[in-house]
């Protein structure tokens, strides 16, 4: 196997993780999870959003949540523009990235958003614009990649549908997600290369819910592509608020741990990673749900 020897992980944890979070997670403890992040030694975390607080009242506080970081050299901050009024105060912000979004489903595109995929990223079309014309990357994510709730499977060739109209409007990279958990190796690995038809190895990234406990398998099949670029979230937070049954991202620890095991460079500490999802997981009054948080947290106390 021709194995990357670096990968880059996205933590999403403070944006895609704490937005479906039905207590108010505090601004201060939404700063201290990014700071603990970057202190961990990731270089790229997805911080905020800039959805309307009547959706998301949890994303209500993104300017003092971007004015509090205290940013570190090298670290890519990104957050969620889900229209241009989005777009026009995230920039107020300084983000280094946007990250505009699209299914592969014609059927969730519908319930979530009330169009159609192509009408859904030609409204993403002047966000892009603007971003970059303001020398801001964009990001695309591309959720139902593999399976969606109403559809069931999802062809490749959607995949490729979608990632082709993303790169028509300037996305610069994309992220393949399988938003509901039902991916397996093969299944995740034609999405990708349905995906790479149109981006770069190294403008393709994996995120995958652990939904079926196959988001570590399915890291490992993307790995063995090529894909060195990925999101997870720390202690595993998050799901789907348009996907019913779908369970959080994969845990950032158990994918750090993976990969270190597999000799595989992440630039992570994992120790200061365990510590962060001790510290979200606390405030929010239940145990880390990584598998490899938990046992190295056992281990110290034991």
């Amino acid at each position: 196997m021709n194995l990357p020897a670096r990968v880059r992980i996205i933590d999403v944890g403070p944006r895609d993780g704490l937005q479906n979070e039905k207590q108010p997670v505090p601004t201060e403890v939404k700063i201290g999870l990014v700071q603990r992040l970057q202190d961990a030694g990731l270089a790229e975390i997805e911080a905020t959003s800039y959805v309307s607080p009547k959706w998301v009242p949890q994303m209500a506080d993104n300017h003092a949540v971007m004015a509090g970081i205290v940013r570190q050299p090298g670290v890519r901050y990104s957050v969620l523009t889900p229209n241009l009024q989005g777009w026009e105060a995230a920039v107020q912000d300084r983000p280094d990235e946007i990250v505009v979004f699209g299914a592969a489903s014609e059927a969730f595109s519908q319930k979530n958003i009330n169009c159609s995929i192509a009408e859904s990223i030609e409204r993403f079309a002047p966000v892009v614009a603007a971003a970059r014309a303001a020398g801001v990357a964009v990001r695309g994510a591309m959720s139902c990649t593999v399976g969606c709730p109403y559809e069931g499977d999802i062809a490749p060739q959607q995949v490729a549908y979608l990632a082709g109209l993303m790169k028509g409007i300037g996305v610069e990279r994309v992220d393949v997600a399988d938003t509901i958990g039902v991916g397996t190796p093969r299944k995740v690995q034609r999405a990708l290369e349905a995906a790479l038809t149109h981006y770069g190895i190294d403008q393709v990234s994996g995120h995958f819910h652990d939904t079926y406990g196959q988001a570590l398998t399915n890291t490992l099949a993307a790995l063995q592509l090529g894909v060195w670029n990925f999101q997870a979230s720390v202690a595993g937070l998050g799901g789907c608020p348009y996907a019913k049954g779908a369970t959080g991202n994969v845990a950032t620890e158990d994918v750090v741990f993976m990969l270190h095991g597999m000799g595989i460079d992440t630039g992570i500490s994992l120790d200061r990673l365990v510590d962060a999802g001790a510290y979200i997981s606390d405030f929010l009054g239940r145990p880390v749900q990584s598998r490899a948080g938990l046992a190295l947290l056992r281990k110290r106390a034991g």
